[in-house]
């Protein structure tokens, strides 16, 4: 193997690691999602991408659409649901005590 194709493969491996970096964090970001769900989604890509030696990106597109894709096929709707209820009054609650504490001078 040459040094350019050396060059070559380690330039598509590290974009390889940033678009599974970056559909990881996006992934944990969606409601609903826990450790398990990440693991499963990750194990998903990386055994297609083994199978056909096919680039995540190739295979499943932007990462960020990709993350909100496999969200929805493996969160239960209900958990999302309640996932996303949960941050709406967390947000709420931050919202007033932030305003609380402007008014106080804090």
């Amino acid at each position: 193997m040459t040094k350019k194709d050396q060059r070559t493969d380690a330039a598509r491996e590290k974009d390889r690691e940033r678009w599974m970096a970056r559909f990881q964090v996006r992934l944990a970001m969606q409601p609903g999602v826990d450790r398990a769900v990440v693991l499963q989604a990750v194990k998903d890509v990386t055994a297609h991408c083994g199978e056909t030696a096919e680039h995540p990106r190739t295979a499943f597109g932007d990462p960020d659409s990709y993350a909100v894709q496999a969200a929805a096929r493996l969160v239960p709707a209900d958990r999302a649901a309640r996932a996303r209820q949960h941050n709406a009054v967390v947000d709420a609650l931050d919202s007033v005590l932030k305003r609380g504490g402007d008014v106080a001078g804090l």
